[in-house]
């Protein structure tokens, strides 16, 4: 009986959180309301609430399914592993199983329109920005970890998760204002940036 309960809830929660989704990625999210998204599954206000504190959550809790699976993806990696090739690998490994991980909950099409309109919506972009602060600090704690170093007193692990998050933000952008917004894109263009890390920070850039 639990069981069914708890299944029941989840159902909820998702066909909450795809009526929300699909309606700030047609009509807009400040043009979205909370009243519109209960309309859409034909339950309460309450109800809502009960799964998410505002819209904002709702908006952003797929993009925080996602960056909770590559956290995890990074405490899995092999313990030789340096720590950008573990982040690096993370991704480029962890890319599938965060398609089926997505796919789970809302379809992938969903999701990456989603991401353009937190990319150009500032309030949803601000807090995404805020929470991915949060993440590079659980990160950098967990390269430390790794590392067996003291994240308060050796600034390495802060300044590689900077060096990643900032690679990572960059080809967010690139891929949410190209014209192609498509899932194979926003791969090859995570891998490709990821790749020049290296060449960037080390080589000598001049050819003349």
């Amino acid at each position: 009986m639990e069981n069914l309960r708890e299944r029941k809830k989840q159902r909820t929660r998702e066909a909450l959180l795809r009526a929300a989704l699909e309606l700030f990625t047609t009509r807009g999210y400040e043009q979205t309301t909370v009243d519109d998204v209960v309309a859409a599954v034909d339950v309460s206000q309450r109800t809502f609430f009960r799964y998410f504190a505002n819209k904002e959550e709702a908006a952003l809790a797929v993009v925080e399914l996602a960056v909770a699976h590559f956290v995890d993806a990074v405490r899995g990696r092999p313990p030789h592993e340096a720590p950008m090739e573990a982040l690096r690998q993370a991704v480029v490994q962890g890319w599938d199983s965060l398609s089926d991980v997505i796919e789970s909950v809302v379809p992938i099409e969903l999701y990456l329109r989603m991401y353009q309109v937190i990319e150009s919506t500032p309030v949803l972009l601000a807090a995404h920005l805020r929470r991915s602060m949060e993440i590079e600090e659980t990160l950098a704690r967990l390269v430390a970890e790794r590392e067996g170093l003291d994240v308060d007193t050796d600034p390495r692990p802060r300044v590689v998760v900077a060096v990643f998050s900032g690679v990572m933000r960059v080809t967010e952008r690139q891929w949410s204002t190209g014209a192609d917004a498509g899932l194979d894109a926003m791969r090859a263009l995570t891998v490709s940036y990821l790749e020049q890390v290296g060449p960037a920070l080390t080589g000598g850039w001049r050819t003349g």
